[in-house]
């Protein structure tokens, strides 16, 4: 599976296209609808899915754009164990509360796409309405309890990196 990342809007959200074969999923449209969908016809794969990490504006502004333009399906109420498949490979949701309720991950093989989750220095904000700090506490732990240490992390907002090189605490 190929994963490009697209820096978009005021907050520098981190916008996915995940692809593999001719199947193409958008994660995270948060701002600038028209520059991703320039990016999907420059790699040539039309988006079947548009899936959020969470219900932030910053990581969903751009959806309804990509809809029209695309019309990629939307896909909402992923619980926990989900598989969305793209072309020969999938990703599975888990379901990852703290920085919101509806919080989820995408995990492939060998990365994950952590959302407002994980950050090189740290974890997504647990202030704002919906978060809370113990559940963050207990997604890290199971974070670093199932993911292996060359784990790939895909932030909502940043660089790549490592499962062993984040520096985080819970």
């Amino acid at each position: 599976m190929e994963i490009k990342r697209i820096v978009v809007g005021l907050l520098k959200t981190n916008c996915y296209l995940l692809y593999d074969k001719e199947e193409m999923v958008v994660v995270d449209p948060g701002a600038e609808g028209k520059k991703i969908v320039e990016e999907t016809k420059r790699i040539g794969i039309t988006p079947k899915h548009i899936i959020n990490t969470h219900s932030h504006p910053d990581h969903n502004f751009a959806n309804r754009h990509i809809e029209k333009a695309t019309k990629a399906k939307l896909l909402e109420d992923l619980r926990e164990g989900d598989k969305i498949e793209i072309g020969d490979s999938f990703v599975e949701i888990l379901h990852t509360p703290g920085h919101t309720k509806d919080s989820i991950c995408l995990k492939g093989e060998g990365f994950l796409i952590g959302g407002d989750v994980l950050f090189i220095d740290g974890h997504g904000r647990t202030d704002l309405p919906g978060g809370s700090a113990d559940e963050m506490k207990e997604t890290l732990k199971r974070l670093k309890t199932e993911l292996s240490e060359e784990t790939i992390i895909y932030p909502g907002h940043g660089e790549e990196f490592k499962m062993k090189e984040w520096s985080g605490d819970y």
